[in-house]
């Protein structure tokens, strides 16, 4: 009987660790797929121009162009770009942190009268498209003389996001209301709870919709198109896409362009995947 129990258990760890080679097979598989593009951009920016002119579809390059980088620097404003796209980034993180997590604190965590019917609208917005928005907030930012400034790009952001806010309200509701009103019972504010309570209990949820704003910031093309016309102002999104509409006959400095686009990103992943993964995870949780 032992025997058979001991046979058993056995095959049951073996099945498991096949099953979990499987898993880890498959992960493998799609990971390289979605890493793919990113090799072919890097290996083609190590190419000389003849190589890729003549012979596109090899994989590895001929001999490594490390200067592909350097012309496409001298090409390109790429640091004026890149501190452009920082600023940026930092105020629409600042904005858009600050602003969500506040209006999700007050639908997640205080009781007032038609709290209910205002989320409900607040979802709703979230059917509207950028594009019906567009021209009122380009007229409104024309009259405010904000036009052709960094800050009509950053300034709505401070205005909250329907998304960011309801994950940040779906992760406050898994904080125990007993804290809250522990508190309240030892006088603390409700700015004091959020602040010294909420805030330091929503780091994973407040680094996600950080990371998010974030690439979406980076990314963004429409609003510099829309609101900017000097070209020192222009974040490098924009940038590149100037550089793709002057120099698009140069493969090897676009593809250093665009790997020095998205080095900065994938970079800042690896550093905050550990909060981000967590953040996604428990965020909904409730």
């Amino acid at each position: 009987m032992k025997i058979v129990l001991g046979l058993s258990m056995a095959g049951g760890e073996m099945n498991n660790q096949r099953k979990s080679l499987w898993r880890f097979t498959l992960l493998i598989v799609i990971s390289a797929l979605f890493m793919l593009p990113l090799v072919l951009m890097l290996l083609a920016s190590l190419k000389p121009a003849e190589q890729l002119t003549g012979d596109p579809y090899s994989l590895l390059p001929e001999r490594v162009v490390w200067s592909n980088y350097q012309q496409a620097l001298e090409v390109v404003p790429y640091l004026k770009y890149l501190a452009n796209s920082i600023v940026l980034c930092l105020g629409s993180v600042l904005g858009t942190v600050v602003s969500c997590s506040l209006v999700a604190y007050g639908f997640a965590r205080l009781r007032w009268r038609g709290r209910k019917a205002m989320f409900a609208v607040l979802i709703a917005t979230m059917l509207l498209p950028w594009h019906v928005t567009m021209i009122p907030r380009f007229v409104l930012f024309s009259e405010l003389g904000l036009y052709n400034q960094l800050a009509a790009i950053i300034l709505p952001t401070f205005l909250g996001d329907a998304f960011y806010i309801f994950m940040l309200r779906q992760f406050f509701l898994s904080i125990p209301e007993e804290l809250s009103e522990a508190a309240r019972l030892d006088g603390l504010s409700e700015f004091g709870i959020y602040w010294r309570i909420i805030v330091p209990l929503s780091k994973p949820a407040l680094v996600t919709v950080a990371m998010f704003q974030l690439v979406v910031s980076w990314n963004d093309f429409s609003s510099p198109l829309l609101y900017l016309s000097d070209q020192e102002k222009f974040p490098l999104a924009y940038g590149l896409e100037q550089f793709v509409s002057s120099y698009s006959d140069q493969t090897h400095l676009l593809m250093a362009a665009s790997v020095m686009f998205t080095l900065p990103m994938v970079f800042l992943f690896f550093v905050a995947q550990k909060s981000f993964t967590r953040g996604i995870t428990m965020t909904g949780s409730k």
